[in-house]
């Protein structure tokens, strides 16, 4: 009897942990979606021409394929350090010391002072960067939501701060462009210290680059010798010529970056922000 009450008395402890932790979780989750903002789903203009087939047999034209953008949530700002932290502090397993080299590269967080702290080249609000694609994909799955995908972040990085769509505007454009030829610093400055976009968003050129849920497939057109003929048109500076818009020379910037990386690489740039799609019940097309 007396060792029936003290296993009930010891299970109480671990029950309220449990709950605790439970708790724990759905907060961080509430508090982080609380930070997103909706965008409007839309016509995504991809920067690459698509081979398709044409109506003769064995013929392939190259076109601009439109692709459907449902409705869905964005963060406001990159992910900080201050906000890293706290998920490796309750994910151990993507701490700088115990990550597996087969999700993140020797520079994983190689600017933190330790594992559970940042340090001064790392400040709290700043963008966190040295993550990989794996690290990014776990976090924002620990907070209920996903990477954008390459057509989501695009149209919602298309909004200056009065329209969400400024994608045809010279002086736009140029102005990216201006953000991107910055140099690197060597302290990243906090976020949010910008004017936010039309849709609410901030930070979404000029400050890092970002991780994307399919960056590694820009140029998969779902038809192998279509596919093919695409890859061969890459070399030796041709493959400008499949581009939709040659104004749009950030959008060169970007794919270019995007389709140097594997989903281990960390680098000093490059951070990222999460998404979450929504169910059709919330004004999401299907």
């Amino acid at each position: 009897m007396r060792a029936r009450r003290t296993r009930a008395g010891g299970g109480a402890p671990w029950g309220a942990a449990l709950a605790a932790l439970v708790l724990c979780v759905l907060v961080t989750q509430g508090a982080h979606a609380a930070d997103r903002v909706r965008i409007e789903g839309g016509l995504y203009r991809p920067l690459y021409r698509r081979p398709v087939r044409g109506t003769a047999r064995d013929t392939v034209l190259k076109r601009t394929v439109a692709v459907t953008v449902a409705s869905f949530e964005l963060d406001r700002r990159p992910v900080t350090n201050g906000e890293y932290l706290e998920f490796v502090r309750a994910h151990p397993a993507w701490r700088r010391s115990r990550v597996s080299r087969l999700f993140a590269d020797e520079s994983y967080l190689r600017h933190w002072l330790s594992d559970l702290d940042p340090g001064p080249r790392a400040p709290e609000r700043s963008p966190v960067v040295h993550v990989s694609w794996f690290a990014a994909r776990a976090y924002a799955a620990a907070h209920g939501g996903r990477l954008p995908t390459v057509a989501e972040w695009e149209l919602a990085a298309a909004a200056d701060e009065t329209r969400k769509d400024a994608s045809r505007d010279p002086r736009f454009l140029s102005r990216v462009r201006e953000w991107y030829s910055r140099p690197a610093a060597a302290v990243l400055p906090a976020v949010g210290q910008g004017v936010p976009n039309a849709w609410g968003v901030e930070d979404m050129h000029g400050l890092v680059w970002e991780w994307t849920l399919d960056f590694n497939s820009a140029l998969v057109s779902g038809e192998s010798r279509a596919d093919a003929s695409l890859e061969r048109s890459l070399y030796c500076g041709a493959g400008a010529s499949g581009a939709a818009d040659f104004a749009d020379y950030a959008a060169f910037m970007r794919f270019a970056y995007r389709a140097s990386l594997e989903a281990r690489y960390t680098t000093a740039q490059l951070g990222f922000r999460t998404a979450r799609s929504l169910p059709v019940g919330e004004g999401a097309t299907p």
